[in-house]
């Protein structure tokens, strides 16, 4: 009886057994292999942004789409990248994987980057500064020969959709939809007062000349309002500036100009370099002074705010300043959840990075940014011309 009994016992302990392994496969199936597409480098843009063979539209195929995060792998290193449609769409220093996807103008393509960084550098691809575009050159791996593949695999579905829509914020090329502004504000144009500064004495936009955001009539108008005598443009060469319809009619072009064609890396030596050759110019020449780029945002925006410091402005000043310029563009309202998420994301971020300081707000900001400049290669001569220039009230005429 006892043997009976045993028997059952084992049959009942090999039919449970039997049921909880087929409950654990119904209940919890094998993981799904995730999306995977696997490139190689086509180009790298002057930027060290570094565009792949592969279509974007092949990838958003697999399943790989805007909003999603994946992990991309290039020579043995993992980097996890949102995806999006912009190089804005992430934070300043962040890392992007762009999909370029325009049939009009038949574009379809990928791009890996940082934002205001050098991702080639940074990832071992070239160990260039700044690349010079050439699509006619084949050769653009620079001293590497290397091919190098690079792997993307979706991390996590819809992982960056807050984030994203954060920063896409739309801008209006269209004079009309920006009713409530003057033309002055439409074009990004100001006067910087902060503490320290002279009046009349610096000024910064968008850009006076380049067509494309509909604003450079409007920012000539203003330049010439207020009597500026000398520009330092971050955007342009000398070769583009010429090109520009309508360039040797505009006020702008009877001025002291540089051209500095900066790259958008603050951290790079090329940058640094070329800040520096530009604040020469500005002390070599007399106010009042005009700084841009081409929205008088992200190499402007930066400019405005070593100066602001370096005169004398507080944290505040130099933030409120700073976001004056997504009001204009985007109507961001200071107050608002937008307002600090993006100062915090931006100028709050990057100004405390290239001053070597925790936060915007510790004592000594103008100091910190003396002393930045003469990292870039000031001279004691120079920072002394530039704040008697900067300090300076110009009068109108």
């Amino acid at each position: 009886m006892k043997q009976m009994n045993r028997f059952a016992f084992f049959i009942k302990m090999a039919l449970l057994a039997l049921v909880i392994s087929c409950f654990s496969v119904s209940a919890f199936p094998e993981e799904e292999e995730k999306p995977k597409i696997t490139a190689n480098i086509q180009m790298i843009d002057k930027f060290g942004n570094v565009v792949l063979d592969v279509p974007a539209s092949e990838m958003v195929r697999k399943g790989i789409e805007i909003g999603d995060m994946a992990e991309v792998t290039i020579k043995g290193m993992g980097y996890n990248m949102p995806v999006v449609a912009n190089f804005s769409d992430v934070d300043l220093g962040s890392y992007f994987c762009r999909l370029v996807i325009k049939p009009d103008l038949g574009e379809d393509y990928v791009v890996l980057g940082i934002n205001m960084g050098n991702f080639a550098k940074k990832a071992g691809i070239s160990d260039k500064d700044l690349m010079k575009a050439d699509p006619d050159d084949k050769r653009i791996l620079q001293g590497t020969g290397d091919p190098s593949s690079v792997v993307i695999t979706l991390k996590e579905k819809d992982g960056y959709d807050d984030q994203l829509k954060l920063h896409q914020l739309r801008r209006s090329e269209n004079r009309e939809d920006y009713p409530d502004l003057n033309d002055a504000e439409y074009a990004n144009f100001r006067e910087i007062t902060t503490t320290g500064m002279g009046k009349h004495a610096l000024y910064r936009s968008s850009s006076p000349v380049n067509p494309e955001m509909n604003r450079n009539l409007e920012a000539d108008a203003a330049s010439a309002d207020a009597g500026i005598k000398t520009f330092m443009n971050m955007a342009d060469s000398e070769e583009v500036l010429y090109c520009y319809d309508g360039y040797d009619k505009s006020y702008y072009s009877r001025q002291a100009i540089i051209c500095l064609d900066m790259v958008v890396d603050y951290q790079s030596e090329d940058f640094e370099k070329s800040l520096a050759d530009g604040i020469r110019f500005l002390t070599e020449h007399e106010g009042p002074f005009l700084i841009h780029c081409n929205e008088g945002k992200d190499r402007a925006g930066f400019g405005a705010a070593v100066l602001e410091a370096f005169m004398g402005a507080s944290a505040d000043e130099i933030v409120s300043d700073y976001m004056v310029t997504y009001y204009n563009y985007y109507g961001v309202e200071p107050g608002t959840e937008m307002y600090t998420k993006i100062a915090d994301a931006n100028i709050k971020k990057i100004l405390p990075s290239a001053f070597q300081m925790e936060s915007l707000d510790e004592p000594d900001l103008s100091e910190k940014a003396e002393a930045y400049l003469k990292s870039i290669g000031l001279t004691d001569e120079t920072v002394e011309i530039l704040r008697e220039k900067l300090g300076k009230d110009y009068n109108l005429d």
